[in-house]
């Protein structure tokens, strides 16, 4: 079931990057990041479809990451390709015009944006579920196996960066026209907050160490009102020589101001917290067992 369940956010996905192409894109006349950036100059120039030029671009892509890369994600990502390119052809072949966003040359920095917002959204679903929309991505991750501490911004830079210098000479038509590469930056950076901002958000927490001299008294007070347990470690003061208790406990974002206020309660008592991008194992099932055994 979960895995249906991932395979599904994949094609809900591509069919969004596909309504996001034909609404706010081709219509604009700019180019997003990637590969994909160059399949919409080559259809603004020649009319040969993006879902033709995804394909060609991502079936063999795909088939190389198979052997390459990860045969989870190869597959993976190729679904999104056929979906995506799927959708896009029919949304062409469609009569639709009336849902696309046409400025005219006007104002184009909203379809920009929202472009943007909405691609990064789909970054990030394809990044959480070990997939990509093809492109590039296939390539970074291929260059990630063979070579780990390659920089991947520079690499990503490049790229983009390539597509934004190609835009200004694709789109100008008579005068020297810098927007397009404005805009494909915009699309870059807008993109990529948003997917970062997803996948950060979704199993943040806040890590506190906590170090104490009223163990008891604070494990009690978290586990009964929070819900949480903790890691303890016995440690000695290098100023007084007192023993102490270090106490990890790992917490929602919800509760941050509570547990800063029972902190707050206990004299000799010391504590600072880190972000956590993302937690893993029985989290959700440890809170579910406190909240039974409190009630």
């Amino acid at each position: 079931m979960h895995k249906i369940w991932n395979h599904f956010l994949i094609v809900f996905s591509a069919v969004i990057l596909a309504f996001v192409y034909y609404i706010f894109i081709v219509t604009n006349n700019f180019a997003p990041a990637g590969l994909n950036g160059i399949a919409t100059m080559i259809q603004y120039k020649t009319g040969f479809s993006i879902s033709y030029m995804s394909l060609l671009i991502n079936v063999p892509l795909s088939i190389l990451s198979y052997f390459l890369v990860q045969k989870d994600f190869a597959v993976k990502t190729l679904l999104f390709a056929l979906a995506y390119s799927s959708s896009f052809l029919l949304l062409q072949n469609s009569d639709l015009s009336f849902i696309q966003y046409v400025t005219l040359g006007h104002d184009t920095i909203y379809p920009v944006i929202l472009s943007g917002v909405l691609a990064g959204f789909v970054y990030g679903i394809c990044f959480k579920n070990n997939a990509s929309t093809g492109g590039t991505d296939i390539v970074a991750r291929y260059i990630n196996k063979i070579k780990p501490g390659t920089n991947f911004f520079f690499v990503t830079f490049t790229l983009n960066a390539i597509v934004a210098i190609a835009s200004i000479f694709v789109y100008s038509e008579n005068i020297f026209n810098y927007k397009p590469m404005a805009f494909c930056i915009i699309y870059c950076f807008v993109s990529t907050f948003v997917g970062n901002l997803l996948l950060k958000t979704t199993k943040t927490a806040y890590k506190f160490t906590v170090i104490t001299s009223h163990r008891d008294e604070f494990v009690e007070e978290i586990t009964q009102n929070l819900h949480h347990g903790c890691t303890e470690i016995d440690a000695i003061g290098t100023y007084t020589g007192a023993k102490k208790t270090v106490l990890i406990c790992i917490i929602n974002k919800h509760q941050l101001n509570d547990f800063q206020k029972i902190v707050s309660k206990y004299d000799n008592t010391f504590s600072y917290f880190e972000i956590v991008n993302e937690t893993y194992g029985n989290f959700k099932h440890i809170k579910r067992h406190h909240r039974t055994a409190c009630h």
